[in-house]
């Protein structure tokens, strides 16, 4: 049985998640302790809860401890069936979370998975927006073999939420080793602002125009197009978002994006979106600083040595390490190779 102790490193939700989703990958009962320990409402809230539940759906587990504000949970995990699932978070917690923590599952599952999650926000604080995932996150694990879509058919905002989107995943016979040596030349910029129920005020629209001016201030525009979405999907919640994306010859793919919110210009949004990728991009890194933690369970789990070069090691890339050592016995090195880059690899 894996014993972990939450309260290390970030002591954040991100290493409950990942360590039910090794938990279920490796078929070992998991006992772990101090659930969000480090953060101002310890314990499970509604997202991590339903993240435990969704994941214990996709293998029949046993689940002990599985309530709001539990910081002690024992999962007990049965062979990984798949299938059609369905999720419910009530909140507007965010969606985006709840797919990072059990795609790693889903790829190693019998039967191809179809998860549906209702009543939750695909573009939240704290989180990822469910374009990043789309646009940034699926298309770089799919170099590694994972083979998974993701379709929003609400999207959802703070306070109320109400977003509603499914993620399918195709399982995979094994995870290739992904090596990010050189960022070479830029060749694309895009990017998705959406409003929701806000186009009287051309929010999406003022959105990219000011991104596609910052963009164009640093020379970048003519590689760069941004579609404008006017969305009606959800009138429980208006919202705003914008995600962008650049490629380079060489694979690379780096993304960055900004949410709107009351007293937040629309300008203001886009604008950061932008000086956010253009910072990735001066400084020639391979994975940005959000895609950096993303990817190390990835890694952990492949064959072979991985490597990448990122501009910042964040205590979620320190907490993925340290379980993904723990937990799979993988071997990580981080070495600084300028003043600007951190080199990150798999040794082992």
């Amino acid at each position: 049985m894996f014993e972990i102790d939450g309260n290390q490193k970030s002591g954040s939700g991100t290493i409950l998640r990942l360590a039910i989703a090794l938990s279920v990958i490796t078929q070992q009962p998991l006992h772990i302790v101090n659930i969000r320990k480090q953060r101002p409402q310890p314990g499970l809230k509604r997202q991590h809860l339903e993240s435990v539940l969704t994941a214990a759906k996709l293998c029949n587990a046993t689940v002990e401890g599985a309530l709001l504000g539990s910081e002690e949970l024992w999962f007990t995990p049965k062979q990984i069936v798949g299938g059609p699932v369905e999720a419910v978070i009530e909140t507007a917690g965010s969606i985006p979370m709840l797919f990072m923590a059990v795609l790693p599952i889903c790829v190693y599952a019998k039967n191809p998975v179809t998860l549906h999650v209702a009543k939750g926000g695909t573009d939240t604080m704290y989180a990822p927006t469910i374009n990043y995932l789309k646009f940034v996150l699926l298309p770089t694990l799919f170099k590694m073999g994972v083979k998974a879509e993701i379709s929003v058919q609400k999207y959802g905002y703070y306070p109320k939420g109400m977003g509603e989107a499914t993620l399918t995943v195709e399982p995979a016979s094994m995870l290739h080793h992904v090596q990010l040596e050189s960022f070479g030349n830029l060749e694309s910029v895009n990017g998705v602002s959406v409003c929701t129920f806000l186009a009287d005020r051309q929010v999406a629209k003022r959105q990219a125009d000011a991104a596609m001016q910052t963009l164009n201030m640093h020379r970048i525009a003519r590689q760069a197009q941004i579609r404008v979405l006017d969305d009606l999907s959800n009138s429980y919640q208006k919202g705003s978002s914008i995600t962008m994306w650049a490629k380079t010859d060489t694979g690379v793919l780096l993304g960055a994006d900004a949410l709107g919110k009351l007293g937040k210009t629309s300008e203001s949004v886009g604008k950061d979106a932008a000086e956010r990728l253009i910072n990735e991009l001066e400084s020639q890194s391979t994975v940005d600083t959000f895609l950096a933690d993303m990817l190390i369970p990835y890694i952990a789990l492949a064959e072979g040595n991985s490597f990448f070069y990122t501009r910042h090691v964040s205590e979620h890339v320190e907490a993925n390490i340290w379980l993904m050592e723990t937990m799979l016995n993988s071997k990580f090195n981080i070495e600084k190779v300028n003043n600007l880059l951190y080199r990150i690899e798999k040794t082992c």
